[in-house]
């Protein structure tokens, strides 16, 4: 006779229970009692350690910056404005000087090196689907205009900024720093695009595909290159190194640039051309070994990794499955997790508290005139003088004046290596910042009265009657 159901059920409850829970119970409590001090140790070690504090570190600054976000949007800046002021209130600035404790439980120190990494993994994906998206077809024709734009857009602010530096170096240069050291990194901190929150402000606001969002990507590409080579100068100079290593590391960059598209680009168009979508498909996860290698290449050339992920985008072939697969499985990814990382970091390394002199206000207020005069105007007559639209001239130079966390990132290496004292690193910030801010809605009314002139017809010019002869 067969056993009902019901009784097997209970029968095999019973036995899990008898055999399974109960012993587990009992070495549970055996256990606590001949080895209380350690357990309880363990337990404390296991409260903080260091994963756990970084998987703690790692979602309150998500949350925080998608929560900053979502109320930045709301008054029509883009959210990566609010992910920047999220890492400005985690930090010093906000949280550490109201919380101190709190700060140092939820973010401390220990995991800021683990952090960076994570971010400058972000970063490095990001910017690979920045040049993998990039339609450089809108450029054709303009080249000229990206050039001139690119050039006077760096030499103006640069020259502003040594000018600006030479007012500003008795008072805050650091002692033993010498004025063409901090003459020349007030310059470069002045002639900064923002390659990867230009990219986003782009995204958010719909204008990454038209001209003028495709102008003054291409111009932010050679700024950034043009800025990381100024920067290697200056480091040199700092650390007494010769100016040989940095024309080296020119040399080695523009090489590396000519192998990927005079060599790498044409065998992966036959690859892609010549293998069936099956084996792409099952190839595709390798394209990220290619990002990481392309970006280890310049890391250690010494220009930055983004610029290596950014020439592999280039290349890249368009139209395929494994481009297809990247977007579906990378782009999630890395804007909803690892991206926010980046823009939220140098944040933490910001203290504004120390803007506490009335008179230091005043010092910002003329950085950022120099700084937004320097940048947007010079774009903009550049823009004009070859031939573009008032409008459109106006919103090429809002758009070159964002700078964000490339300006950041340079900034935290100037503190780093002594060039920049506390202050005048807040007080850029506080530039990089502002300026950033002031991108999205300009651009986005300036994009808005450029289209509708664009939109009325041309109406032919009239032509005087001439009189009669008689």
């Amino acid at each position: 006779m067969t056993e009902p159901k019901q009784n097997r059920g209970l029968r095999a409850v019973g036995i899990y229970g008898l055999l399974v829970v109960i012993p587990v119970l009992v070495s549970i409590v055996l256990l606590t009692r001949e080895h209380r001090g350690p357990v309880g140790a363990s337990r404390a070690a296991a409260i903080g350690h260091p994963l756990a504090q970084l998987l703690l570190a790692v979602a309150l600054v998500v949350v925080a910056c998608k929560a900053a976000g979502w109320l930045l949007q709301r008054i029509g800046q883009p959210p990566v404005i609010g992910e920047i002021a999220a890492g400005i209130v985690l930090g010093p600035s906000v949280l550490g000087a109201i919380w101190p404790a709190g700060a140092a439980a939820v973010l401390p120190n220990a995991i800021m090196p683990q952090l960076n990494v994570l971010a400058q993994v972000g970063i490095v994906l990001f910017v690979f689907l920045t040049g993998l998206e990039l339609n450089t077809k809108l450029i054709r024709g303009r080249g000229h205009l990206a050039v001139v734009v690119s050039h006077v857009s760096i030499a103006v602010p640069f020259v502003l900024g040594i000018l600006l530096a030479a007012f500003a170096y008795a008072k805050f240069a650091p002692r033993g720093v010498g004025s063409l050291a901090f003459a020349l990194f007030i310059g470069v901190s002045m002639s900064i695009t923002a390659l990867p929150v230009l990219v986003r402000i782009l995204q958010d606001t719909g204008m990454f595909h038209t001209q003028a969002g495709v102008v003054a990507l291409t111009c932010a590409v050679v700024d950034d290159v043009t800025a990381w080579s100024l920067l290697a100068l200056v480091v040199a100079l700092i650390t007494a190194s010769s100016l040989t290593g940095v024309f080296l590391t020119l040399g080695l960059a523009a090489a590396f640039a000519g192998l990927l598209f005079a060599v790498a680009r044409p065998l992966l168009a036959k690859f892609f051309a010549r293998t069936p979508e099956t084996t792409l498909r099952r190839l595709a996860p390798l394209a990220l070994v290619g990002v990481l290698l392309c970006a280890t290449a310049t890391e250690w050339i010494g220009v930055h990794a983004m610029f290596g992920a950014f020439l592999f985008g280039l290349v890249f072939p368009r139209g395929n499955v494994v481009e297809k697969w990247l977007h579906q499985n990378t782009s999630g990814l890395t804007t909803s997790l690892l991206l926010p990382l980046f823009f939220a970091f140098s944040g933490l390394r910001t203290d504004l508290g120390l803007l506490a002199d009335p008179s230091l206000w005043l010092w910002s207020a003329a950085i950022l005139v120099v700084a937004v005069a320097g940048k947007l105007v010079s774009a903009a007559v550049a823009a004009r003088s070859v031939g573009e639209s008032l409008c459109r001239s106006l919103q090429i130079g809002v758009l070159m004046n964002c700078r964000g966390l490339t300006e950041l990132v340079v900034l935290n290496v100037g503190l780093d290596l002594g060039v920049l004292s506390p202050t005048m690193f807040t007080m850029l910030v506080l530039m990089a910042l502002i300026s950033t801010a002031m991108t999205a809605p300009m651009a986005v009314y300036l994009d808005k009265r450029a289209s509708r002139r664009e939109a009325q017809p041309q109406l032919p010019p009239v032509e005087a009657e001439l009189p009669k002869a008689a």
